[in-house]
């Protein structure tokens, strides 16, 4: 776990309806604290589009994509919520079985019409057929949605009429353990394939995956890593190469010198 709170990937993001005492006093930063391998809020309960009253655990059921957002956001939410629905438009996984998607709107005055606007121009993004059972879209109270935020680590605070937010997407295991973050509201298709990879197999760590994405690739057939051995072997190379024209560059130099003291 990294214990500052991460910048990377922040946005100031305004919007209407949000007042101060809409966000609980726990959050003082605004951030992700990243509790990789920890736990998500799963007995947490929210409204649905349709008005039904869910838990969180009811919906992750496989891999789960879960982005703290809220509906009415101007800018960076709507970013991110195309970005991601056009990401999903090319991903090689069956939605409802390799993964889902929960959004969860931070704003506790937004209902079951905002989020029901939400999840129609979100699956319109995507531009083929997508089951909409698979991609919830959620509205709660101000304690089920820090309760939420507070275990992932997402920390936002009420500013003026809108609030101040990062903008990331956490990546959830089907126990709702906590497997990965992607920062930013533009996603490759190959990132997330793996991410979800990952949560299946409850996969921890970002440094390594980061490796990962330069030396495997994912099977669309078996859903597993496979090694790249050209690539890799290209990598190797060009580091041998760099490393010897470097060292021509530098013994040259000294040569020159040694036959002229001689």
């Amino acid at each position: 776990m990294l214990p500052a709170v991460i910048a990377v990937g922040f946005f100031v993001a305004l919007g209407p309806g949000a007042w101060a005492n809409s966000v609980p006093s726990g959050f003082t930063d605004i951030g992700v604290d990243q509790k990789l391998g920890g736990q998500a809020a799963l007995d947490a309960r929210f409204y649905d589009e349709s008005g039904r009253e869910v838990s969180l655990r009811q919906l992750v059921t496989a891999p789960t994509i879960l982005a703290l957002v809220y509906y009415e956001c101007p800018n960076v939410c709507d970013l991110l919520l195309t970005g991601l629905a056009g990401t999903i438009g090319g991903l090689d996984a069956e939605p409802g079985t390799d993964y889902n998607v929960v959004s969860i709107s931070i704003d506790p005055r937004e209902t079951r019409r905002d989020a029901l606007k939400a999840k129609k121009l979100s699956l319109e993004t995507i531009q083929r057929a997508f089951p909409a059972k698979s991609w919830t879209f959620l509205t709660g109270t101000p304690a089920s949605i820090y309760e939420v935020a507070q275990s992932v680590g997402f920390h936002y605070k009420a500013n003026g009429d809108g609030y101040d937010h990062p903008v990331a997407i956490t990546i959830l295991s089907p126990t709702g353990k906590i497997v990965r973050y992607m920062f930013g509201a533009d996603f490759l298709p190959a990132d997330l394939k793996l991410s979800l990879l990952e949560a299946r197999n409850g996969t921890i760590g970002p440094t390594i995956a980061r490796l990962a994405r330069i030396c495997f690739r994912v099977d669309p057939k078996s859903h597993t890593m496979v090694f790249m051995t050209t690539r890799v072997v290209a990598t190797v190379t060009l580091v041998f190469a760099a490393a010897l024209v470097a060292y021509l560059l530098l013994a040259g130099p000294r040569r020159k010198r040694g036959a002229h003291r001689a």
